[in-house]
């Protein structure tokens, strides 16, 4: 592993805001939009446009990895190992039935960040040593994931303890529905970290909603 991938881990164990968005096309702000919410305190930015093609994601990225760089931020493509590479991201994340994290590491090589959803304690259990860092969730239904059922707090507990007892050591992330209000009932759960897409990108002022809910995080120390 190089200097760069030792780095990007680095920044990864230090991470507590992830932001998952879309390249806001119908907004025409993501140059705008990716500088207000870096600058409040995103740590990990996102790009996911499941419906996209490889060209339309390469001419979207170029935005987000100069975004990530002015603001020392970590720039993640969803699903596709190949953009990842292509575009020069930090890394890929992929889900449970999109390509196996081995795979997925064998495309990205060892200095990318790779990142997998998890939806119950025994797909946390059971997550390959490829999977640099972990989402669990989510944890209320999310119109973002439509058809995958609300996993409730019990994940947020499990992945807790386990962080705690050691059994698991790799970073992970709080994910769905997630928002200003219901950000404190998955901190006292156990979570310190927390990614999110509708409590930011639907914000009337979202540089303000990345404060508050960097605010709710603070009552707890990064692990």
């Amino acid at each position: 592993m190089s200097r760069q991938g030792d780095a990007r881990r680095e920044r990864l164990s230090r991470a507590r805001l992830y932001l998952v968005t879309d390249a806001r096309s119908a907004q025409g702000d993501l140059d705008t939009f990716l500088d207000s919410v870096l600058t409040a305190g995103v740590d990990i930015v996102q790009l996911r446009e499941k419906e996209a093609e490889a060209g339309d994601l390469l001419r979207w990225c170029p935005t987000f990895r100069a975004a990530a760089d002015r603001h020392g931020a970590l720039f993640i493509v969803n699903d596709r190992p190949d953009v990842a590479v292509a575009a020069g991201a930090d890394g890929v994340h992929v889900g449970q039935n999109d390509l196996p994290p081995a795979m997925a590491r064998a495309a990205v090589g060892d200095d990318l960040i790779l990142g997998l959803s998890t939806h119950s304690a025994a797909e946390y259990d059971a997550s390959p040593s490829e999977a640099d860092y972990l989402c669990v969730g989510p944890v209320h239904a999310t119109p973002t994931k439509p058809g995958r059922p609300a996993t409730g707090l019990g994940i947020v507990r499990h992945a807790s303890a386990c962080e705690r007892d050691g059994a698991e050591t790799r970073p992970w992330f709080a994910i769905g529905g997630i928002d200003t209000e219901t950000i404190l009932e998955v901190v006292e759960a156990g979570a310190t970290r927390v990614a999110v897409v509708r409590a930011i990108t639907e914000s009337p002022i979202p540089a303000s909603s990345v404060s508050d809910l960097i605010e709710a995080l603070q009552g707890r120390p990064v692990s």
